[in-house]
């Protein structure tokens, strides 16, 4: 599959098509590597990876996966590159294009990721920035595809910031045809943009109450409350103890319900132990799918 955008920087660049097809990928790589091994899709091709913040997961799943299609993938940090001496992000787009098939950057303000797709001439993935993290959402999707068999009708429910995370869901939700609830304290709702160009697509219900937003729900989210760019000690405060993720508030959910989070979690924070390492988690599941995603998104904008 051949995506018809050059970059993947916030999800929306998708049509609900090719979105369901990426996660239809995903699941078909993820069976063949279980099954001895996944072709040399990307044999020869190489990726960049910008790194601004840590990373975990992103990190090895595009490391391992771009090894694992017969590919090589180049760790930069901020450190590593005349990024850190004043070079301008516009030359160093166009530098890494005449090496590199294809750039992947975790940074932290989305404009820069939309300067250097706009100055690079090979594909440019956003692993996350400030606004939106959409390599998360195609994992989260395809656990949900493998859990639930489908998309359409389902209630997602996010408790907690309205953050990048959320921005992306959003949009895999006005993709998929799954309603989202969102459960925020007041100041802490996600960008109105976002919320008003997905109701056009489906339900998007923001409100105070976690309660009324787990009620009934397919699938339960939550994410830290204190992102890597922001660390006000005062922060949790606005979240505690009533956005916390914990076996009461599952209670409200459908009994097959199932709890998901980006990790890295704050246990006792934005989520109880029992509930993260409960029967109803599939946080690892999303985990290891951050790897099948990764591999067929580089698959579609990579190959000619």
């Amino acid at each position: 599959m051949k995506l018809k955008t050059k970059d993947l920087l916030t999800l929306s660049e998708l049509s609900p098509q090719e979105f369901t097809k990426l996660i239809d990928l995903s699941i078909k790589l993820k069976k063949d590597l279980k099954k001895g091994g996944n072709k040399p899709l990307l044999k020869n091709k190489t990726l960049a990876m910008i790194f601004q913040k840590p990373s975990t997961r992103t990190r090895v799943s595009f490391e391992a996966g771009m090894f694992q299609l017969g590919g090589h993938a180049i760790n930069l940090s901020s450190h590593d590159t005349q990024l850190s001496r004043g070079e301008t992000i516009e030359d160093t787009a166009k530098t890494l294009s005449r090496y590199t098939d294809c750039i992947m950057a975790r940074v932290y303000a989305h404009d820069l990721l939309e300067k250097l797709a706009k100055y690079a001439t090979v594909p440019v993935i956003n692993g996350l920035s400030n606004s939106f993290h959409p390599c998360q959402t195609l994992a989260d999707f395809m656990t949900i595809k493998e859990k639930k068999g489908k998309f359409n009708g389902l209630k997602i429910a996010w408790i907690g910031d309205g953050n990048n995370v959320c921005h992306s869901l959003i949009i895999g939700c006005s993709l998929s045809g799954a309603k989202i609830s969102i459960a925020t304290p007041k100041g802490f709702e996600p960008n109105k943009a976002i919320v008003k160009e997905s109701r056009k697509s489906t339900d998007v219900d923001l409100t105070l109450d976690p309660i009324k937003a787990v009620a009934n729900a397919d699938v339960v989210f939550t994410d830290t409350f204190t992102s890597i760019h922001n660390r006000d000690p005062n922060r949790t405060k606005k979240f505690l103890p009533k956005y916390q993720v914990n076996q009461s508030l599952m209670q409200h959910a459908k009994k097959n319900s199932i709890f998901m989070h980006c990790l890295p979690a704050k246990r006792g924070y934005e989520v109880t132990s029992s509930v993260i390492d409960g029967p109803q988690s599939v946080v690892w599941d999303e985990a290891e799918n951050r790897l099948h995603t990764q591999k067929a998104l580089m698959v579609s904008l990579i190959r000619a």
